[in-house]
C-alpha cells in the first residue's frame, strides 16, 4: 500500500490528485493538508510513503517546508511555476508536475517514483522480501505488476509486450520508454527489440537466450552486454 499526503492550498488540486489516485490500486490518502505547517504537524506523528507538494502556499512555501523535514518521504511536486524545477531536483524530489497535468503524466510520475525505489513496499514474508511494483496501461485498464515477475519485454511495432510469469501485457509505448520506467540493474537489453531480466535466464546458447519456454535472440550490437553478464 502506498500511503500519501496532498499538500496544497487549493481545494480543486486536492480533488484532481485524489481522483487520479483513486484510479490506481493500493493508493491510500492519509490526510489533506492545506499548508506546510499542517503537514509538518501531521508528519511529526505519522509516516507516509509519498507527498504531493505544492510550492506557492501561505505561511510556509513548499521547498521551505521540505527543508524542515529530517527524513522526508518521496516527493512529487505539483506546481504552476516551472522556474523552481532545478531547486526541486537539488532537494531530491522524485518528479515535478507542472499544472495543469493530465492523468498520463501523473501516472508516469508514480511509476518513476516507485519503480526506481530500492524499497518501495515490503511484502510480509518469512524472508522479509522487498517487492517493487509498476502500473502498466493496457486497453484503458491499469494493471499493477511486480517487477520481479517480468521475464522480458519485447518491442512490437508501436507497442511493447511485457511478458511476466503469469501473463503478457501489451502497452502502447516504445521499448525505450518502458526501460526508462524499470530499474536499470534488473534488466538488460540484448537486442533492439528485446530486454531481459537476467535473474530469469535459464541458459545462453550461441545467439539465443532461454527464459522459461521462450527463446530470445541476441543482437550483434548488444553482444557485449551478454559478455559482461557472464564475467
Amino acid at each position: 500500500m502506498i500511503t500519501y499526503l496532498i499538500i496544497d492550498d487549493e481545494h480543486i488540486a486536492h480533488d484532481i490528485i485524489k481522483n487520479y489516485c483513486d484510479l490506481l490500486p493500493n493508493m491510500q490518502l492519509m490526510k489533506n493538508c492545506y499548508d506546510g505547517l499542517e503537514a509538518f504537524e501531521y508528519l511529526n506523528k505519522n509516516e507516509v510513503n509519498l507527498m504531493f507538494l505544492d510550492l506557492n502556499m501561505p505561511k510556509l512555501k513548499g521547498f521551505d517546508f521540505l527543508k524542515t523535514l529530517r527524513n522526508p518521504p518521496k516527493v512529487i511536486v505539483t506546481t504552476a511555476y516551472k522556474e523552481f524545477a532545478l531547486e526541486g531536483y537539488e532537494l531530491n524530489i522524485s518528479d515535478y508536475l507542472l499544472k495543469p497535468f493530465g492523468f498520463e503524466r501523473f501516472l508516469k510520475a508514480i511509476n518513476k517514483t516507485f519503480s526506481t525505489s530500492i524499497t518501495q513496499e515490503v511484502v510480509p514474508s518469512k524472508n522479509n522480501v522487498v517487492s517493487k511494483r509498476i502500473f502498466l496501461r493496457s486497453n484503458k485498464k491499469y494493471t499493477q505488476v511486480e517487477i520481479d515477475t517480468i521475464l522480458f519485454i519485447e518491442a512490437s511495432g508501436n507497442y511493447t509486450k511485457v511478458i511476466t510469469t503469469q501473463e503478457i501485457i501489451t502497452i502502447r509505448e516504445k521499448i525505450s520508454s518502458v526501460l526508462d520506467l524499470l530499474p536499470k540493474e534488473d534488466f538488460l537489453q540484448v537486442h533492439k527489440s528485446f530486454a531481459v531480466a537476467p535473474k530469469h535466464i535459464k541458459s545462453i546458447e550461441g545467439n539465443r537466450i532461454f527464459i522459461s519456454d521462450h527463446i530470445i535472440p541476441i543482437g550483434k550490437v548488444f553482444r557485449t552486454n551478454i559478455v559482461q553478464l557472464l564475467q
